[in-house]
């Protein structure tokens, strides 16, 4: 029987955000953003440890509360210039494993299940590397040139569009020795291998990084909560004509 692949989840928490102040301690409908990761992190089933990654001792008491090990990077690698490369590299020789799992605070609305479905896919595909992803099934310019229409021919309809990809981070993953081999040879491997995206619901795609976005998040989970199952419904005029 094939041995069972380890995989650890590892949560980011830097102390320092230009943007938001503190980011990952902000609450989001009384709980503090960071917690959402770790929850969906736990209730994914996937993973045989989570580890919170920072450069702020704070964060240990959030590790301990919630249940999850803590892991106090050097000082160096919490800086606002540090590469997300240099943080899985230190992170994977602290905590070996066959997979890792950068399960991404900032976007505090992935579900359990997801998760579970991005690593099943990694899996699948048999990747070394693999980030998720939003379709974007719109008009879209690149340094003022089209880049998924022409403009020599007639408005291409949005549904006929072929969508374009922007990152969501909710979560980045890596195969281990393919990494750290890339890394130990060039000093970089965030894409290393064979590598595969994966495309996120709309609500995973709100990503956390301003007043505005933790805002955004806080309307969402408000209205889930008190509206519960969505139905649509329409103006009486649609009866109307239907009965004339």
């Amino acid at each position: 029987m094939k041995r069972k692949e380890k995989i650890i989840a590892m949560i980011p928490a830097r102390k320092g955000s230009t943007r938001l102040k503190i980011k990952n301690l902000a609450l989001l409908r009384g709980k503090p953003l960071i917690a959402y990761a770790i929850d969906a992190a736990k209730s994914s089933g996937v993973f045989d440890k989570i580890v919170l990654n920072s450069d702020y001792g704070v964060f240990a008491k959030i590790a301990r509360h919630y249940g999850v090990d803590f892991y106090l990077r050097p000082e160096e690698l919490g800086s606002s210039t540090t590469k997300s490369d240099s943080v899985v590299y230190d992170f994977m020789l602290k905590y070996p494993s066959d997979i890792v799992a950068w399960v991404n605070p900032t976007s505090p609305l992935q579900t359990g299940k997801e998760i579970r479905e991005v690593i099943s896919y990694f899996l699948e595909k048999r990747l070394d590397t693999l980030i998720t992803v939003k379709n974007e099934q719109v008009h879209c310019i690149y340094d003022g040139k089209p880049v998924n229409f022409k403009m020599c021919e007639v408005f291409a309809q949005t549904q006929d569009l072929k969508p374009v990809q922007p990152f969501v981070y909710s979560i980045m993953m890596w195969r281990t020795k393919t990494f750290i081999k890339e890394f130990d040879r060039n000093g970089y491997a965030l894409f290393c291998g064979k590598v595969g995206y994966y495309p996120v619901s709309k609500e995973t795609s709100i990503i956390i990084k301003t007043k505005e976005d933790l805002m955004l998040a806080e309307y969402v989970l408000k209205a889930k909560q008190s509206i519960g199952s969505y139905e649509i419904k329409y103006d009486d005029v649609i009866k109307e004509d239907k009965e004339n």
